[in-house]
């Protein structure tokens, strides 16, 4: 069993060792400041009355403040409400009302926006505090840690509770499976209200010994060069990201010596990303992860993911995965099916969100709502969202392969394939595309090129040209915004 209070023993074993770094000012802290920031926050948190179990919201952008924070509400017993602040103040609020927050803190870059938040109290979280106390050490592993909103593209977004012992499962789980040790290092610039920038890497490295180099908005040069600066050996990027980054000069020039590997998240990767760090001889594969489960679930080494472009590999140590058809009964090699995970590092419920909880759940296996499939060697690959499939003519099509054809097209930079109801085939195939030069596209070269790896009917219908894509905040691509257009387009 991991302690609750695992980062107070991490920073006696470690105090001089630098902890978190911050990219744009170049600010260093030791796992000794960690500690003595953590013990200010909690002094400050019993000045406020909090009682165990409370939630505390944080509105603030990337920075290295707000990790004593988190683990001050872990030691104490608060529950850690991260917020986007990219939301409207009306989203805010609503979601400030929603889980009931005790407090609210805030970023001073923030506090223009927050003003016309109606909720109260409101707290600067850069303020000037010396005092200290120790934890009172009475929170249990099956105790609230977090609650993170999820997107919400597809209705209202729900708060993933997180136990500690989901937290620091997945933590372990990464560092058995993904050999982290105390040398390695984390360029993060994954968004701290998501899961992706707290427990895909960050707390695992802190829970090793390693060192977080936080970045805030992201720059693809800045990105480039502070993983040299700073000598990173592993770090997570979406896509989008890795779009800016491999064509940037920088990327060119470097070899990156120092980085292990490049992991890709969030979203599918596009196979020319792939072709772009091999042929500098780097180390580059995807992961698959969701707010409920970890969020990681699988292991490949940079070798295979070299061979088998899309493959996440295998399950991890800790936890399970298997792949289910329709009627429940597992699926065969080859075959599309359901992913079903299964661990201690499964969130415990939905908040406020009991009966959608128990719906996504057989027993202890968690539904992801996403389709997979594994091979004859047993590496799995994601195929899509559940929701995503469409139904054209009978036949079923899964917008990402259709996505993955079209983005090894030379003049094709990105790709969003979706289904809209159609009178004849009941869905019909669109896709939604930008393009390099628009004065070398040709559609019908397209459609040829298609038909070379793709079935007639998997071939979308119409090509919609867009000089951007929408994205959600954490840099998926927002199918429901595109569909959203098409059909208000069809009313006009």
């Amino acid at each position: 069993m991991i302690k609750p209070n695992w980062i107070l023993q991490r920073a006696a074993l470690s105090p001089d060792k630098i902890a978190l770094i911050n990219v744009h000012t170049d600010e260093q802290w030791t796992y000794r400041k960690l500690k003595s920031e953590i013990l200010q926050w909690i002094a400050l948190f019993r000045k406020k009355n909090l009682n165990k179990g409370d939630r505390i919201a944080v509105l603030a952008r990337n920075s290295p403040e707000l990790f004593p924070i988190i683990f001050a509400c872990g030691l104490e017993g608060f529950i850690y409400v991260p917020l986007n602040f990219r939301l409207s103040e009306t989203e805010i609020n609503e979601l400030l009302m929603d889980s009931g927050a005790a407090i609210l803190l805030y970023g001073k870059q923030l506090e223009k926006q927050i003003e016309s938040v109606p909720f109260q109290p409101k707290v600067n979280l850069h303020i000037n505090n010396t005092e200290q106390m120790k934890p009172a050490l009475h929170v249990n592993r099956s105790d609230p840690w977090f609650m993170i909103y999820t997107g919400g593209t597809t209705g209202k977004p729900k708060g993933v509770v997180l136990s500690h012992e989901a937290v620091n499962v997945n933590a372990m789980n990464t560092i058995v499976s993904w050999g982290i040790t105390e040398i390695d290092k984390t360029i993060n610039y994954m968004p701290l209200f998501h899961t992706g920038g707290i427990n895909a890497l960050s707390i695992p490295i802190l829970m090793a010994g390693g060192t977080v180099i936080i970045g805030d908005a992201f720059d693809s040069e800045e990105a480039l060069r502070a993983t040299d600066t700073y000598k990173a050996t592993i770090s997570l990027f979406v896509p989008t990201m890795y779009q800016s980054m491999v064509h940037h000069p920088y990327f060119q020039t470097s070899t990156f010596p120092s980085m292990n590997v490049f992991l890709s998240g969030g979203a599918p990767c596009p196979p020319n990303i792939y072709h772009h760090f091999h042929e500098k001889k780097l180390h580059f594969k995807e992961g698959y992860g969701l707010t409920e489960a970890g969020p990681n679930n699988f292991f490949i080494r940079s070798e295979q993911a070299q061979v088998k472009i899309g493959s996440v590999g295998k399950s991890m140590l800790l936890n399970e995965v298997m792949i289910v058809k329709e009627d429940g009964t597992p699926c065969r090699s080859g075959e599309v099916g359901e992913l079903y995970v299964k661990g201690n590092h499964l969130f415990s419920y939905y908040w406020n969100q009991r009966k959608e909880t128990e719906v996504n759940f057989v027993g202890e296996w968690f539904k992801t709502g996403d389709l997979a499939k594994f091979d004859e060697d047993g590496d799995y690959y994601i195929v899509g969202r559940k929701k995503d499939m469409i139904i054209t003519g009978g036949e079923n099509v899964y917008p990402q392969e259709v996505e993955q054809c079209l983005l090894n097209h030379e003049h094709i930079n990105e790709v969003a394939v979706i289904g809209i109801p159609d009178e004849k085939w009941g869905e019909r195939v669109v896709a939604f595309i930008t393009v390099y030069h628009q004065q070398h596209y040709d559609e019908e070269a397209v459609r040829n090129y298609c038909k070379k790896y793709l079935g007639n009917y998997k071939i979308p219908k119409d090509f919609f040209i867009l000089d951007e894509i929408p994205k959600t905040d954490v840099g998926k691509i927002d199918k429901s915004k595109l569909a959203k257009r098409l059909l208000k387009e069809a009313g006009k």
